[in-house]
């Protein structure tokens, strides 16, 4: 089987539980590659080949080695069963639209890893926050964006199904790093002439929730508002 590792749900995000409830060297176990986000909500993390890397709302990109730091969110897993890929002329729209139905995602988890010169990309990044924790929705309303122009770099994330749209985001949800890991976050837009990469689907989805943070067991989600919420959050509403 091939497995994504879920920890902590995009939901509970949602409704500002920003503690970490994961270490990093805890979640390395479960998966080489991903992305998420650190306590407090800070930053952007990407994952490629056991480095960890994390974007600060600042702009800056650290490089993480503190084992011990913790997470309240993150996907995970360990390459297994990849494609090769080359996509000419893209954009996130064309991943949304034209990529989804020719591998026809619309019902499975999938990864997807992409690299090379970027013609725009734009990202935001999310600040960390401070307790009491406001919700992720109102964090996203103050996030700082950054662009960059003919930029060399990475793309990484997972596409998961709108029936698991309050979970994770649904959809595809990205993260950008460049290669001289000097401009990072999550991802908004982009243009490249060609890019190469790896695609993988999982037949398996490994959820771990965080069982002995009282935050997470005591919290409560607004059901009638958490899809939209997410897709502001996320930078895709309408």
């Amino acid at each position: 089987m091939t497995t994504l590792y879920e920890h902590g749900t995009l939901a509970a995000l949602m409704a500002g539980n920003f503690d970490g409830t994961i270490t990093v060297g805890d979640l390395l176990k479960h998966g080489s590659m991903g992305i998420g986000t650190f306590t407090g909500l800070d930053g952007e993390v990407v994952i490629l080949n056991n480095e960890v890397y994390q974007a600060v709302s600042s702009g800056q990109v650290n490089h993480i080695t503190d084992m011990d730091a913790t997470m309240p969110f993150a996907s995970v897993h360990f390459p297994a069963e990849q494609q090769d890929i080359t996509l000419r002329n893209v954009n996130f729209a064309k991943l949304n639209n034209d990529f989804v139905k020719e591998h026809k995602l619309a019902n499975i988890f999938a990864f997807l890893q992409l690299s090379g010169e970027f013609e725009h990309v734009k990202i935001r990044i999310a600040p960390k926050q401070e307790k009491p924790y406001p919700t992720l929705l109102d964090v996203a309303q103050h996030q700082p964006e950054f662009t960059a122009e003919k930029i060399s770099g990475t793309i990484i994330g997972y596409y998961a199904p709108e029936i698991f749209g309050t979970i994770t985001a649904a959809g595809w949800h990205l993260h950008f790093i460049s290669d001289d890991r000097q401009f990072a976050g999550h991802l908004l837009a982009f243009d490249a002439p060609e890019l190469t990469g790896s695609f993988e689907i999982f037949d398996n989805l490994e959820q771990h929730l965080p069982i002995h943070n009282k935050e997470f067991r005591e919290s409560t989600v607004d059901m009638a508002t958490l899809r939209d919420g997410i897709a502001k959050s996320e930078g895709n509403a309408e």
